[in-house]
């Protein structure tokens, strides 16, 4: 339920300063604003009130929401008042460069969210993120689909396309939006061009999860009960060292190590507290003995740059434009059929089941500043029914001077809200099966 409420909390806060962008932009130019609606009313509504010309209320249905601009046709698909004489408080009334500026506030208003979150956070509490430098000290381990790539345990990524991220959360998703990968291996550089059916792989089957820092040792941070571990009498704490003799540095080679031993015995030199100790066990068929090895502290690896005010201001603009080239180059390796990345679109279900599932004011304030900027995207797209597509229509009209007849407009607005309807049925849908069979299953 934690989760439920965090991302209906993130999404109304959206919705509703991006409704408001439209809004203050309208009374600007004094457009009369029917309906402002924090979510879809279809059919109904949960609540409703009008004050003056304006009828707020919230929908029942949670995907986004609205406003109704007298003379115009939105969401809603209300193509009756087109057929009367314009009136001066109408929306189609109005200079082009007028219509262009309201069509636009939603998304202006979303970058400057995600700005100011970003500028309060970073003057504060400090802008946050793992270290690459720090996390791949000892190189770096991958797993079996991004050795299939050509990686190697023990590489360092140096840069993607020739550009080094200090950031690591940004540095592996890099690797997976880029080309070129240079890594130092063994002394030596390295470069690796990754294909879009290798990124397909990586994506479909490990995702950010192909790469992770190579630890020391093998820790046993707990034993899955009824499992090979338990059997052999693995506890919290002890440190593998050896397995049939042969010791190891990294947990990565302790697991190539057991799984040559698939539905096989071996010998464990264990070291608990300060007495070794020698254990019988057998791996299983996938190759393991059924323990959780020490997760990463990520404190360790935390950098924190403390920043003042003004110092915050210039970096938070500099991380809002990032996410946006981030969101542009997400949409084209979507585009491109052989990663299948559009396969693994989320909806706000599939969002909401990757958020913690306790209450964190900092990471809930993060989120909301990149959700922001994804939304700003999303809406900048030219397509009908987006902020987007009402923007190319109207600059396209202030090029050549000809507008868009009214019944032209109607047909394209009613085929981009199929389109977007038919596209949010799919991405919901997949995500309610997901639930369904993670929940059966």
């Amino acid at each position: 339920m934690i989760q439920v409420a965090q991302i209906l909390f993130i999404l109304s806060v959206l919705v509703i300063l991006h409704e408001f962008g439209h809004y203050i932009t309208a009374k600007m130019f004094k457009v009369r604003v029917e309906k402002f609606y924090l979510f879809m009313d279809a059919g109904f509504s949960l609540v409703k009130k009008k004050i003056g010309e304006t009828e707020w209320g919230i929908g029942w249905l949670p995907l986004g929401g609205y406003v109704k601009l007298s003379g115009m046709i939105d969401e809603s698909l209300d193509t009756e008042q087109m057929n009367e004489e314009p009136q001066p408080w109408e929306f189609r009334s109005k200079p082009a460069w007028q219509r262009l500026i309201i069509m636009l506030g939603g998304i202006i208003v979303n970058i400057i969210l995600a700005w100011l979150i970003f500028t309060i956070m970073y003057a504060t509490v400090g802008q946050k993120y793992i270290s690459t430098a720090k996390i791949q000290e000892n190189g770096l381990a991958f797993g079996e689909v991004g050795q299939k790539a050509g990686f190697r345990n023990g590489d360092r990524i140096l840069s993607v396309d020739g550009k080094h991220q200090p950031s690591f959360n940004r540095m592996t998703l890099d690797v997976l939006l880029g080309d070129k990968v240079e890594v130092e291996r063994n002394g030596e550089k390295v470069d690796m061009i990754l294909t879009d059916e290798m990124k397909g792989e990586i994506i479909s089957k490990e995702g950010k999860e192909f790469v992770s820092p190579r630890f020391l040792g093998s820790v046993v941070d707990s034993v899955v009960p009824k499992s090979q571990a338990e059997i052999a009498g693995l506890k919290k704490g002890d440190k593998i060292k050896a397995v049939n003799g042969t010791f190891f540095n990294f947990y990565d080679e302790y697991k190539e190590n057991i799984s040559k031993h698939k539905n096989d015995s071996i010998s464990l030199s264990v070291l608990r507290g300060t007495e070794v100790l020698t254990l019988k066990a057998k791996v299983d068929k996938e190759g393991k003995l059924g323990f959780i090895n020490k997760p990463l502290n990520k404190l360790d690896y935390e950098v924190n740059n403390k920043m003042s005010f003004g110092q915050a201001v210039p970096a938070a603009v500099k991380e809002s434009w990032s996410l946006l080239v981030y969101n542009v180059k997400q949409f084209k390796l979507i585009l491109r059929p052989k990663t299948e990345a559009y396969k693994h679109v989320q909806s706000p279900i599939g969002i909401a089941r990757r958020l913690p599932d306790t209450w964190n004011w900092e990471f809930i304030w993060n989120f909301t500043a990149l959700f922001s900027i994804g939304l700003a995207f999303m809406n900048l797209l030219p397509i009908p029914g987006l902020d987007g597509g009402h923007a190319l229509f109207t600059i396209v009209e202030m090029i050549t001077g000809r507008k868009l007849s009214d019944k032209a407009a109607g047909y394209v607005q009613t085929f981009g809200m199929i389109i977007l309807l038919t596209l949010m049925a799919l991405t919901f849908g997949k995500d309610i099966y997901q639930l369904v069979v993670d929940k059966l299953l």
